[in-house]
């Protein structure tokens, strides 16, 4: 494996079995031997004293007997090292007492929510927070499967003629019973940036995030569009810096809520920034020994980029001049 793939939420070699979706997978919702992970509102269940595990629990657990309606049908993410089916249920009908809704809408969600059918250690925690504590195969599946639920949450309605859709193929289709278009899952496919300039990096922050939170430049791929052209589409406008070279570094499965990030190194041409106030707040060069202070958490101005998004895995590798 590359060093690449060790990004969070890259490959673990999880068997999707995607041969099985459909009827084949509903019966193995029945099997004593499947086990099924949780989310609430995008939230998964997390076991352990350090919060470092998916709980998985056996499809018949009490806590899904008495769930109000709507109540979701699970959704099929593949087989286990060993061979067992393993699916993903979402518990969203849930009401907590004494829910804080203002934590569920801040930038990242620090509460915890506790069902009383279940363990004092199994609690619903913010995937941001809990993801480099994972596994990498347990970061899979709980990346995958909140993407997947979003994707249900956000497509209900047929892009064709309107009518409501129906989920199909074991979580992984939506099928539409009056104009019998079927929908797939969408990825929406994202550009983040190293870019460079002799011994510094580039920077940004866009309005609205937490203070002293910068990260590399991103954006979202357009149509006909190339990773390499969206690269430098991206930054001059948002900073006005010109590209030249551009190479492919990494990619990270992002599910807030459904991107892939494209990682990619490139070279400017120029040095003087002009921000675009409708895309960032500020942006700045970087240099390599200011950004060893950053990661130390002794610089002035900038704090570290979250551990686990690839925008830190990138920096990291960086300072380390390991970008294979």
């Amino acid at each position: 494996m590359k060093h690449a793939e060790t990004v969070t939420f890259g490959g673990s070699g999880l068997n999707r079995a995607a041969e099985l979706r459909g009827d084949t997978a509903d019966q193995l919702a029945t099997d004593i031997n499947s086990r099924t992970i949780v989310l609430w509102r995008g939230k998964p269940l997390i076991a352990g004293t350090d919060h470092d595990r998916l709980a998985l629990l056996p499809m018949n657990h009490i806590l899904f007997a008495d769930l109000p309606p709507p109540q979701v049908p699970p959704i099929f993410l593949g087989l286990s090292d060993e061979g067992h089916p393993v699916f993903a249920r979402d518990v969203s009908a849930w009401a907590p007492e004494g829910l804080d809704t203002k934590s569920l809408q801040q930038f990242f969600d620090p509460s915890e929510q506790h069902h009383p059918a279940l363990p004092n250690d199994h609690l619903f925690l913010e995937l941001r927070g809990v993801m480099t504590r994972l596994s990498a195969r347990d970061a899979e599946l709980a990346a995958t499967a909140r993407a997947i639920f979003g994707w249900h949450k956000s497509h209900r309605f047929c892009a064709a003629c309107g009518a409501e859709s129906r989920m199909a193929m074991s979580g992984w289709q939506r099928n539409c019973p009056s104009c019998q278009t079927p929908h797939f899952p969408r990825t929406d496919p994202v550009v983040i940036m190293l870019v460079t300039r002799g011994n510094k990096v580039l920077m940004g922050r866009s309005p609205g995030w937490p203070e002293g939170m910068y990260s590399l430049l991103a954006g979202f791929v357009e149509p006909g569009e190339t990773l390499e052209a969206a690269v430098r589409r991206e930054v001059v406008e948002e900073a006005g810096i010109k590209v030249g070279a551009v190479s492919y570094l990494a990619s990270q499965p992002w599910p807030f809520p459904s991107s892939l990030m494209f990682g990619c190194k490139g070279e400017a041409l120029t040095d003087e920034i002009t921000v675009d106030p409708n895309e960032l707040e500020d942006a700045l060069w970087v240099s390599r020994e200011e950004m060893l202070q950053v990661f130390a958490g002794q610089h002035k101005k900038l704090k570290p980029a979250r551990k686990g998004a690839i925008a830190h895995f990138l920096l990291r590798n960086w300072l380390a001049d390991r970008m294979d």
